[in-house]
């Protein structure tokens, strides 16, 4: 694998504008890594798929990364210029006030806005005591009327919003700064075990899919699913990091710890027999690898465990700090061996092991 290359793919895909429902911006990135070999087709939901052309009667071996990122949408425009909105998945309110962001104009263009709330010299003891609250901020894009909004900044009701952050990589600590880490590193992730298995001869069909709208209740992986109906599945998922939020002996998604494997969370139980597979694979290869008991959050695997007669689904999630926010922090190097055990674990896979599941 070669680094340069993953680093700058990262880059573009993070720096990529697609919140849920808007991924187009994305999945045209993303198709630009594709191999040329590969047979890439999408779907109405814009799912993208991508397909090795060898080994067509084997099991079908699912990877799924999901193409979408959490943001915002506008829900009205005020009077005096500023845009009322949505979120588009899960947010906290401190995350979002006196952030940068990009709203999608007429023309599609991004328009630069900030999100705004009332200054503290108009608010009450007690405006202050209560915090913020994202029902009462809006974006200002500069705009002093509803009718500059519209006509001269050509905004619409409806338009999406993303954070405005550009991905930046510091060599000398091996980190990754940016948005949309959830999944964007998923997706450059599963393009680089494509390529790491390019010619190898394997007992599965590999299907790939870069799902969309999971940040919004698991919605392209519910089509997409039912599409491949795959016998297996492996799940990359950017995972919120825990060794900032917990002490020390509780954390399990720790940076720099290697990828981490979840045995339950709100959405799946895991599949014991699978999980504990990928564990011993990981060992064997002396690939670091972290293992963690969830009480919230989920996944894709909640649509692809449920399918049919139930698929063996794993998930291997990339450690990123302050998920869900304008940045996030990830280590290349857990990026690094999240695709190593995805590789490693493809080459051993064959009918009799995935049945045994």
């Amino acid at each position: 694998m070669d680094k340069n290359k993953s680093i700058e793919m990262i880059r573009t895909l993070s720096n990529a504008n697609g919140v849920a429902g808007f991924e187009d911006a994305a999945v045209l990135e993303i198709r630009k890594y594709l191999d040329k070999d590969m047979q890439v087709t999408e779907d109405r939901m814009r799912n993208l798929y991508v397909n090795r052309t060898e080994n067509r009667k084997k099991p079908v071996v699912m990877l799924d990364a999901h193409s979408d990122e959490v943001g915002f949408m506008v829900q009205s425009i005020n009077p005096n210029g500023t845009l009322n909105f949505v979120t588009i998945g899960g947010w906290v309110a401190s995350s979002v006030a006196a952030s940068k962001v990009r709203v999608l104009n007429a023309d599609g263009e991004y328009v630069a806005g900030i999100v705004a709330s009332k200054p503290p010299h108009f608010m009450s003891e007690a405006d202050r005591a209560k915090g913020p609250d994202i029902s009462s901020m809006v974006i200002d894009v500069g705009a002093r009327s509803l009718d500059e909004v519209v006509n001269d900044f050509k905004i619409r009701v409806a338009a999406p919003v993303v954070p405005d952050a550009e991905f930046s990589y510091n060599e000398e600590k091996d980190l990754m700064l940016g948005k949309a880490f959830d999944c964007r590193l998923g997706c450059a992730a599963m393009i680089d075990t494509f390529e790491a298995l390019k010619g190898e001869n394997l007992d599965v069909h590999l299907t790939g899919v870069f799902s969309v709208q999971e940040e919004v209740g698991i919605r392209g992986a519910q089509v997409a699913v039912q599409t491949v109906e795959p016998d297996i599945a492996i799940l990359f998922e950017g995972c919120p990091a825990d060794d900032t939020t917990l002490p020390a002996h509780l954390v399990q998604t720790g940076m720099k710890k290697g990828p981490m494997l979840r045995h339950i969370d709100m959405s799946m139980i895991t599949n014991p027999r699978w999980q504990r597979y990928a564990l011993d694979l990981a060992k064997k290869h002396d690939i670091p690898v972290q293992e963690a008991v969830r009480t919230g959050g989920g996944t894709n695997g909640r649509a692809i465990h449920l399918n049919k007669h139930g698929v063996p689904t794993i998930v291997i999630g990339l450690p990123v700090r302050y998920i869900h926010a304008h940045y996030g922090f990830a280590a290349y190097e857990d990026y690094q061996n999240a695709v190593k055990l995805a590789v490693e674990i493809i080459k051993t896979l064959n009918e009799e092991i995935i049945y045994s599941f």
